[in-house]
């Protein structure tokens, strides 16, 4: 008998060893894929983010030599970068291959209408991909590469040719049908609008708007005829996409003129942009039409655009590139985004972008001077001409608009007066410029977990030192599985609530929620200290441990008083209507869903978090230290601060700094309890947006592979390092008070 036992203990000790091994190797396993998962999560967000911060990069595909005496006017690529054409000065359009084998060979040559001698050539705005032919009559014909595309053979062919955007006709731009000495023209919704230099150096501006005739179905198109009151030489002409702002150089002076009504062609403001001891070379209109560009010949290429200033709206300068290079020749923006290239007599190329200042790229792509540049609709290639040799360049530049100062520094973005921190993702127009400022919804998101916070902290840890120390055990056991069940009330739920319900009444009823939010404290105080004068047999007659169901009666009245109250106080106090009064007398502005009422509702989330594990690190304090304390002849007041508190302080603060990483991820709750408007401001009466609100409002709408796309994962890295530091600081200060008060 004695052997039988002895065997089946030794049974039993080895399978709880085995148990044992199996759990320890579970329990391992587990630490480490959580661990895996998050580096996985660190990386893959890493990835994701990296190429938005490589540099630019420019490289020659190939090139090919034109025949000598061919005068080139201009030059482009259509979208595939397969086929360039080169615009002659004697009016042929040739086309070339540019990718493949037969990289240089000509495709074909057309034959653009002229009526007259050419004396002039224009292009407008790139991105509408038109060009212009001024004659000696005091006409203009306007022509456009097309590119159709067909399959034969399953297999794509791109036949080039010419297209005339408002058909085969001229347009008269001098009514005197003087030469045209030089213009520039835009198109733009059945108008097209010429800024032109006739050959008595007259500047004249004319419009022509497409009427169709009611008895042909023609389009017929009415000339409407201005003029310009400019002195001096003209050195260039350039307009607005829309025809709506002119702008003459003369010299070393630019004149800005208001086209809009031809009628009352008025001069909006004259710049002096060259510096001292320069002369100005060439300007530009950036993408866009909202920013001129001026070079300089002592190396400096400077950005000016209209800031509102008191005396209104004025053409400013707002920054500046030292180049360092003094043979610029020209300048050439991009079709959408404000990124610019130069070109000079050495045949050095320059790649910049204005809102980031960023110098993204310099180097040499000819051996002579560059007389013709060409960028591609996608803005991938680029199509050089120095003497007779055409080169194609490859470029890589995926992102110019991201920078670590842009993301994190004040930027000052067109139309604005001064430097700010804006975020502006998205617009429904060609010429809107993105705004990734991380700073506004970093903010966003800090000041929505600090009034969450603010509201809950003081609640749930009083209710958790209250029901684990003071509270009766059969009350306990109500409200404790209570207050967790909350926990598990899903946050869309909340946000609606706060959204559709909450913040209507907030603003109805505002004086009744300041009330409230100040009188609720007091009242329980009042409260606590009237019970205490009671005698003490009508204290001894409510439970130990149930004196917090009294508060409840006075909290239900004081809210009945706080809203029976509000249009009172609302009179009384602030004129009869509390939100003009906020804005006229306080300056402050009111928005219905705000940071009061986010702070309410995301507080209310929290609650539930902080509670538990505060409730539960309070009651884990061993009744010996208490009992002890006591028996001392300590008060239970005393115990409390003296012995309990500091005991459960690691769990307490794991327990505020579980509760803060739950409120700076949040989502639901501020997707629709605010009005998700990315501005700074520490009011509580204003909204807020935060990064995980914005990622869930942007995601969707992001182009795969974008900057916009990248930027949204790079607002999730940041809310990951910003929970990854906060648990970092909880475990190491909870670690610090274990070991602290661990001896007690």
């Amino acid at each position: 008998m004695a052997s039988h036992s002895q065997k089946s203990n030794f049974h039993t000790d080895r399978g709880r060893l085995i148990k044992d091994k199996v759990a320890q190797f579970s329990i391992f396993s587990g630490g480490v894929m959580v661990l895996a998962a998050l580096l996985m999560i660190f990386f893959y967000l890493l990835y994701v983010v990296a190429p938005i911060f490589e540099s630019a990069s420019v490289t020659p595909r190939n090139e090919f030599t034109l025949p000598v005496g061919q005068k080139i006017v201009a030059a482009g690529m259509e979208e595939q970068t397969e086929i360039a054409y080169l615009l002659t000065q004697s009016g042929m359009m040739d086309f070339y291959h540019v990718k493949g084998l037969e990289f240089g060979k000509k495709i074909n040559s057309s034959k653009i209408n002229l009526s007259g001698k050419v004396t002039s050539f224009a292009q407008s705005a790139p991105h509408l991909g038109l060009y212009a032919y001024g004659f000696d009559n005091g006409e203009i014909t306007l022509v456009h590469p097309k590119f159709e595309v067909s399959f034969p053979n399953d297999t794509r062919v791109i036949t080039p040719g010419i297209s005339y955007p408002i058909g085969d006709v001229n347009l008269l731009v001098d009514e005197h049908a003087q030469a045209i000495k030089d213009f520039a023209f835009s198109v733009d919704e059945g108008k097209i609008s010429v800024l032109a230099q006739t050959q008595k150096n007259k500047i004249i501006f004319t419009v022509f708007t497409a009427e169709e005739n009611f008895m042909t179905d023609e389009i017929e198109w009415i000339a409407q005829y201005g003029e310009l009151d400019v002195e001096g030489r003209i050195d260039e002409l350039l307009i607005s996409p829309d025809g709506t702002r002119s702008f003459v150089r003369s010299a070393n002076k630019v004149f800005i003129f208001n086209t809009r009504d031809i009628d009352n062609i008025s001069l909006i403001q004259g710049l002096a942009a060259n510096e001292e001891n320069s002369n100005l070379v060439s300007s530009v209109l950036l993408a866009g039409a909202n920013s001129l560009l001026f070079n300089n010949d002592n190396g400096e290429i400077s950005q000016w655009f209209e800031v509102l200033t008191d005396q209104g709206r004025e053409f400013t300068k707002v920054r500046t590139f030292n180049t360092a290079d003094k043979n610029i020749t020209a300048m050439f923006p991009e079709f959408y985004r404000r990124t610019f290239f130069t070109v000079n007599q050495e045949g050095d190329l320059g790649l910049y972008y204005t809102t980031s200042e960023s110098i993204l790229w310099l180097g040499k792509v000819a051996n002579s001077a560059i007389s013709h540049f060409a960028i591609s609709p996608r803005s991938d290639a680029a199509l050089v001409i120095a003497g007779n040799t055409v080169s194609l360049l490859d470029i890589v530049n995926e992102h110019p608009e991201v920078s670590w100062s842009g993301l994190w520094n004040e930027v000052w973005y067109e139309g604005y007066s001064e430097p700010g921190y804006t975020w502006q993702s998205t617009s429904a127009s060609d010429d809107f410029e993105s705004k990734f400022s991380l700073i506004p919804i970093s903010f966003g998101t800090i000041k929505a977990a600090f009034y969450a916070m603010l509201f809950a902290v003081p609640i749930a840890l009083s209710a958790a030192v209250y029901t684990a120390y003071f509270m009766s055990p059969q009350l306990r056991k109500v409200v404790k599985p209570t207050i967790e069940i909350m926990e598990a009330l899903p946050t869309v739920i909340l946000g609606f609530l706060a959204g559709l319900w909450l913040a209507p009444i907030f603003e109805e009823h505002l004086p009744a929620i300041l009330i409230l939010l100040f009188g609720l404290p007091l009242s329980m105080l009042a409260t606590a200290f009237g019970w205490s004068k009671l005698p003490q047999s009508m204290r001894n007659s409510v439970p130990e441990g149930s004196h917090s169901l009294l508060l409840i009666p006075v909290v239900l009245l004081l809210g009945v008083f706080a809203f029976s109250m509000s249009p009172l106080v609302e009179s009384l106090l602030f004129g009869g209507d509390v939100r003009q009064y906020l804005t006229n007398d306080l300056g402050l502005n009111f928005d219905q869903r705000n940071s009061l009422v986010v702070g309410i509702a995301m507080g209310f989330a929290v609650i539930p978090t902080i509670f538990t594990i505060a409730e539960d690190a309070v009651f884990s304090v061993p009744k010996h230290l208490t009992n002890g304390s006591l028996a001392l002849g300590a008060t239970q007041w005393q115990t409390l601060v003296k012995v309990v508190l500091l005991t459960a302080s690691p769990g307490i603060f794991s327990a505020i700094m579980m509760g803060l990483g739950r409120a700076v991820g949040e989502t639901m709750i501020v997707l629709m309890a605010t009005g998700n408007t990315p501005i700074m401001d520490w009011s509580i009466f204003q909204g807020m947006r935060t990064l995980a609100a914005n990622i869930a409002v942007e995601m969707p709408e992001s182009e795969v592979g974008s900057s916009h796309y990248r930027i949204l994962f790079l607002a999730a890295f940041v809310l990951f390092i910003f929970t990854f530091m906060f648990n970092t600081v909880a475990e190491f200060v909870r670690q610090r008070l274990r070991e602290k008060y661990s001896s007690m």
